[in-house]
């Protein structure tokens, strides 16, 4: 994000703060005796800045700042707590059925406020009445997709898979400002039909491509093949991921390039591999608090490791290896991650939406009716990692895929959640204890809990509490 706006982020993050309730519901976020949206977003200037406040709110430390990938890799079989800690995420690598994350665990609880921060303030920019133009309109398709991101996170983390049960309790939709809204939990199939019309209405209204720190249409759109893909529509997530293959301009990654594009910390304007990623500059980042210090040994926490399964699949060619250095931790010899190297002045930034991820999307979506389509986008990534070529066919070609996905894909957040939609068991290494070493799909604490606070300030959701807490 460019400096020049920082000191506009911060007057959002007042204005939007004086919007605050003073009720403990933190879905109710506005109080009736402050500015209305319409008068605190009374210009086109006004929605930039409101903007600029809707990205910041995606670096919250339980968001993409650092929770949502970590959690993404550290409950599924990826990452492990080394037994050297500071204890962060406890509960998210010993989780079983008698062990893990309470109702009123904080990461869950800042989750889950966090996002719904997020989605108050795309509210009031897709609801604001200033005229439309090219800008406007541009600024309305951005926090569309950032409130479609939004409510991913939160059905994603909060409520069984779409695979599961399309009717299943998935999160209160909110999409206007009502101070005295308690509202109850939407289907999951709810929710994603908000996110599909959401990215639909992006990808509609955004004409302009600023950076990667920000939503373009194809970054839209990409985050709909996402979404298809968990909903298990094989046929529109494939259509959607080869819009953006073929016509969004961007190049990706190869085994020249891979090392460099990792290291580099900087947001990108080449449309090289991002499609979307929340930056952390030099001016707003998280501190200590950024995902790369609880990786990094340099002289921080360094409390996650690669776990030994996932290290042994790379090949001695393939170049994402190289960002697993080996060592020692606790006496005991340590596959690093090395993903976010960059802590100091302009951190590493969180991708969130990848190219890469674009071909193995459309790979996995073409299987079981074309194993050729397969073939080509899943080797595409494998030829420009140096990994071996993927010859199979029938069901291996589909595990085929979804290792080379965990492969690319690792440490950005996504593996426990392919283990979601796809109803699999968590098998893990002997780097975990040995009490969660297999956590079967049926383990209710894979799902997090609603917070107490927000049962606790909306009687509408007594009921609703996910099952066991």
């Amino acid at each position: 994000m460019s400096r020049k706006y920082k000191f506009q982020t911060l007057l959002v993050i007042v204005l939007l703060a004086t919007m605050s309730s003073c009720k403990k519901s933190f879905i109710e976020l506005s109080s009736p005796t402050s500015l209305t949206p319409d008068q605190a977003l009374a210009t086109e200037a006004d929605l930039k800045v409101a903007l600029y406040g809707a990205y910041a709110g995606m670096r919250n430390v339980d968001l993409f700042g650092r929770s949502l990938p970590v959690m993404g890799d550290l409950m599924a079989d990826n990452a492990y707590q080394s037994s050297l800690n500071t204890n962060r995420y406890t509960f998210f690598n010993d989780y079983n059925d008698t062990k893990g994350a309470t109702a009123t665990d904080g990461n869950a609880l800042g989750m889950w406020t966090a996002a719904y921060a997020v989605i108050l303030r795309t509210n009031n920019i897709i609801n604001s009445t200033i005229a439309a133009n090219a800008t406007v309109n541009q600024y309305k398709g951005e926090a569309y997709a950032l409130r479609a991101l939004a409510y991913f996170t939160l059905v994603r983390n909060f409520a069984k898979p779409y695979a599961d049960n399309p009717d299943a309790l998935g999160v209160p939709i909110v999409t206007v400002y009502n101070p005295d809204l308690k509202p109850t939990r939407n289907k999951v199939s709810e929710v994603y039909a908000l996110m599909i019309a959401d990215l639909n209405q992006a990808y509609t209204l955004m004409t302009t491509f600023t950076n990667s720190s920000m939503f373009s249409k194809y970054a839209a759109k990409g985050l709909q093949a996402k979404v298809y893909l968990h909903m298990g529509d094989k046929a529109n997530a494939k259509t959607a991921a080869l819009d953006v293959i073929n016509n969004s301009g961007f190049s990706p990654l190869t085994t020249a390039n891979h090392a460099s594009y990792w290291a580099n910390s900087v947001v990108r304007t080449d449309k090289l591999e991002t499609l979307y990623e929340v930056s952390s500059d030099a001016v707003a980042n998280l501190s200590f608090d950024a995902i790369g210090y609880l990786y990094s040994q340099a002289g921080n926490y360094g409390d996650i490791l690669c776990s030994d399964d996932l290290y042994a699949l790379y090949a001695t060619a393939d170049v994402r290896k190289a960002l697993y250095p080996t060592g020692i931790r606790a006496g005991l010899p340590s596959a690093f991650i090395n993903k976010y190297p960059v802590t100091t002045g302009d951190l590493s930034d969180t991708k969130v939406l990848r190219l890469s991820e674009m071909y193995l999307i459309a790979a996995e979506a073409s299987l079981p009716t074309n194993e050729a389509d397969a073939l080509t986008y899943v080797n595409f990534i494998a030829s420009r990692r140096g990994a071996t070529p993927i010859l199979s066919s029938g069901t291996q070609l589909l595990e085929d895929i979804l290792t080379e996905r965990r492969k690319e894909l690792a440490f950005e957040g996504d593996r426990f959640h392919d283990l979601q939609r796809l109803k699999r068991d968590v098998t893990r290494s002997a780097n975990y204890p040995a009490t969660s070493r297999t956590v079967p799909y049926t383990v209710f604490r894979r799902i997090l809990p609603i917070p107490q606070s927000e049962i606790d300030a909306n009687a509408n959701l007594k009921s609703q509490q996910n099952t066991g807490y």
